[in-house]
């Protein structure tokens, strides 16, 4: 019998001794030094929530291998710990040591998977994630971790997990590590996850919308490779022929196809592009009608570029009402008024109406010399009529100087204009000798007659 129980005994103890200190997934619930573990949680974590990660290892290490799920209803023993042995990852310079704490990192999430069985999708999102961003790790084994992620989450799998994953497929298809059937597989599974969450997830639509943005942009290095029409084709024209009155389904199809290399003179392309640009122009214009019904100002300047300056001043008007009943925006305020500032001036001569606006638009806008070029464009254009003989339109010339040089000194962006202007304008600088005569001495302060009515310095050629 002893024989026969030793080899049974020698079996136990082995058995015995290969159980680890502690379970992964124990907590301080009914420890005897649960006090202790509590207090180290709480320590750590002060240290974890001002980043200072040295200070905090000690105490997490004691709570974590004390308590790894801490006490069952929260899993932060795993992720502080992530955070921790990332620190020490990045900081590392051996990379024995880099390694050990890659490892440990991987650990964790995967100790985090089997303790908190609810908290899977997110975790195996997160570790694809930061094996690629962070822990540099081989792409097969980091391929396999999306691989987990997409499956557990389905389609409601996180965002984070795109660009890694497509990544990987690109990097691997270009060195003959992946076949394209698979890489096609893999962009039509996350294209249908972040196509489900854009139009689900409110919260969260629009960045599942610019993941999938990123994450096509770096498919398009293998598309014209991987796809082509005739794919697109097989694929999409049974959904078509299912839902053929489905604008959207319509407009995604074509968009598709086109995008694809597939020829106009193709049947199914055809077929869709009538109606196609007929529904998109119906949209178009009825988001355009109501985008301008909410912002009037925006109208105006389209209106101003079709040459509807009348109807566009009306707009302008209405959006500085709204934006000053509103937002308030200086930035807009300062556009508009000055938008109707140049119409005024270049259409319809109405030159103090024009300056006063331009005025107000430079308020809203400091260090803007665009209202200033448009004052002493009024100035220099309307010189010639400005008084009664050639010396006071000089004056007026000089005023239009002023402003352009005002111009270039609060706003470089209008230099190059304002010294042209200036140069071909210094000509006309009032005569020393009609100064003279008029008893005006260079460098006196006169006014300018007419409407301009500013004070300038005496200049004289």
């Amino acid at each position: 019998m002893k024989k026969l129980l030793k080899p049974f005994f020698f079996t136990l103890l082995a058995g015995i001794l290969a159980i680890p200190a502690f379970s992964q997934c124990e907590t301080w619930v009914n420890k005897p030094n649960k006090d202790a573990l509590e207090e180290a949680h709480v320590l750590y974590r002060q240290f974890v929530k001002t980043e200072e990660y040295d200070k905090a290892f000690e105490y997490w290490k004691t709570a974590y291998e004390g308590a790894p799920a801490a006490d069952g209803q929260r899993s932060s023993h795993y992720k502080d710990g992530r955070s921790i042995y990332i620190h020490k990852f990045k900081n590392a310079t051996d990379d024995a040591k880099k390694q050990e704490y890659a490892d440990m990192v991987i650990k964790l999430f995967d100790e985090q998977v089997q303790c908190y069985p609810k908290e899977k999708e997110l975790t195996l999102a997160l570790k694809a994630y930061e094996m690629f961003y962070t822990l540099n790790s081989p792409y097969s084994e980091n391929k396999k971790a999306c691989e987990e992620a997409v499956a557990a989450g389905g389609k409601n799998t996180s965002y984070v997990v795109f660009q890694p994953y497509a990544s990987i497929a690109v990097w691997q298809y270009q060195n003959k590590q992946m076949e394209a059937e698979e890489a096609r597989r893999i962009y039509d599974k996350l294209n249908e996850i972040a196509d489900h969450s854009i139009a689900n997830n409110k919260e969260y639509s629009a960045y599942f919308q610019q993941a999938k943005d990123a994450m096509n942009a770096t498919f398009a290095q293998i598309e014209d490779e991987i796809f082509d029409c005739a794919y697109f084709k097989g694929k999409l024209e049974p959904q078509y022929r299912e839902h053929p009155d489905d604008t959207e389904v319509l407009k995604y199809i074509y968009n598709k196809l086109v995008s694809k290399g597939c020829p106009e003179t193709d049947p199914l392309v055809q077929e869709m592009k009538g109606r196609y640009e007929t529904i998109v122009a119906e949209e178009n214009a009825a988001k355009l009608a109501a985008y301008y019904a909410e912002n009037p100002g925006d109208h105006g300047i389209a209106l101003f570029k079709e040459g509807k300056y009348t109807e566009a001043l009306n707009k302008f008007e209405q959006g500085i009402q709204k934006e000053k009943a509103g937002a308030n925006d200086s930035e807009k305020l300062a556009n508009y008024y000055f938008y109707m500032a140049s119409i005024e001036f270049r259409q319809l001569n109405r030159f103090s109406a024009a300056r006063e606006d331009a005025r107000i638009a430079a308020r809203y806008k400091p260090n803007w010399g665009q209202p200033y070029m448009l004052i002493g464009d009024m100035y220099a254009q309307t010189s010639s009529s400005c008084g009664n003989d050639a010396f006071d339109a000089s004056l007026a010339i000089l005023a239009a100087i002023d402003k352009w040089s005002y111009a270039k000194s609060i706003d470089s962006s209008v230099s190059g204009d304002a010294n042209s202007k200036i140069s071909r304008y210094s000509g006309y600088y009032p005569d020393r000798g009609e100064a003279f005569m008029r008893k005006v001495n260079e460098g006196d302060t006169v006014t300018v007659p007419c409407w301009i009515g500013e004070s300038v310095r005496v200049r004289v050629k």
